[in-house]
C-alpha cells in the first residue's frame, strides 16, 4: 500500500525514541512518594504531558514542584535510551523535505534525547512547554503544519499511543500508529505497523511516498 503527503511528523517517545526505562524509573519514584498503583500510572502517562498526569490522580494538588524535579530527572538520564528499530533511517529520508516532532516532553528533554540516540534536531520541534494544551489536543500539531507552511490534510503523523492519534486526527491528519507501546486495538488507528522495518519512505515530488506491506 502507499500514502503521500507533503509533510512527515513524529511523536518522540515511544516512536522516534524507546526512553522506557528513564520514564519507568522516574514515574516509580513518584507512585511510591504518593503510594499509588504504577501499572495505572504508566497506562495513563503514555502520551501525555508530565503534569496533567500528576493532575489526573491527584486531583486538586499543586503538582508543579514535583513535575519539574522529575523534568529534571529525566534530562539528566539518557542511560538505558535507543532509537526504535528502523526510524533513524526514515527520519534520513525525512529531511529531505517538510518533517517535524512534536512531543509531550519539554524542549530541553526532548533536544537531549534526540542527541543521545543520534537524531539530527528538526527545524521544527514543537514541545509541550512552548503550547498551551497537550496531547490529546491537537494544538502541537497544528502549530507544526503551520510552522513547515503545510496543511494538516498534507500530514502523516507517526505515532505510538492513543492521546498521540486522537491529537493527530483531531488536528485532521492521517496517523499511523506504532505497535511499540500498545497493540492496535488500544491506538484506535486504521493505520499501524509493528515499527519503522514495516515502511519505506521516499522523497518524491512534492512530498513523500510512504509504502508498506503492514498497514492495516
Amino acid at each position: 500500500m502507499q500514502l503521500t503527503c507533503a509533510a512527515i511528523l513524529f511523536d518522540m517517545d515511544g516512536t522516534l525514541v524507546n526512553s522506557t526505562p528513564v520514564v519507568e524509573r522516574a514515574w516509580g519514584w513518584w507512585a511510591e512518594r504518593h503510594r499509588l498503583p504504577l501499572g495505572e500510572i504508566l497506562t495513563f502517562s503514555h502520551g501525555r504531558p508530565t503534569i496533567g498526569t500528576m493532575e489526573h490522580f491527584l486531583p486538586g494538588a499543586d503538582v508543579r514542584a514535583e513535575a519539574a524535579e522529575m523534568e529534571k530527572y529525566e534530562e539528566d538520564h539518557t542511560d538505558g535510551i535507543v532509537a526504535v528499530a528502523g526510524a533513524a533511517a526514515v527520519v534520513h529520508e525525512a529531511q529531505k523535505g517538510a518533517w517535524a516532532v512534536v512531543t509531550s516532553a519539554p524542549r530541553l528533554l526532548a533536544e537531549r534525547r534526540l542527541a543521545a540516540t543520534g537524531f539530527p534536531l528538526p527545524h521544527v520541534l514543537v514541545p509541550v512547554d512552548e503550547i498551551d494544551r497537550g496531547k490529546p489536543d491537537p494544538e502541537g500539531y497544528l502549530k507544526a503544519a503551520r510552522l513547515l507552511g503545510i496543511e494538516p490534510a498534507d500530514c502523516v503523523v507517526f505515532e505510538d499511543t492513543r492521546p498521540g492519534i486522537q491529537s493527530a486526527q483531531a488536528a485532521g491528519m492521517t496517523a499511523i500508529g506504532l505497535l511499540t507501546t500498545f497493540p492496535a486495538e488500544v491506538l484506535g488507528s486504521p493505520w499501524a505497523i509493528r515499527d519503522f522495518r514495516n515502511i519505506r519512505v521516499e522523497r518524491g515530488g512534492k512530498g513523500f511516498r510512504i509504502f508498506t506491506a503492514s498497514l492495516q
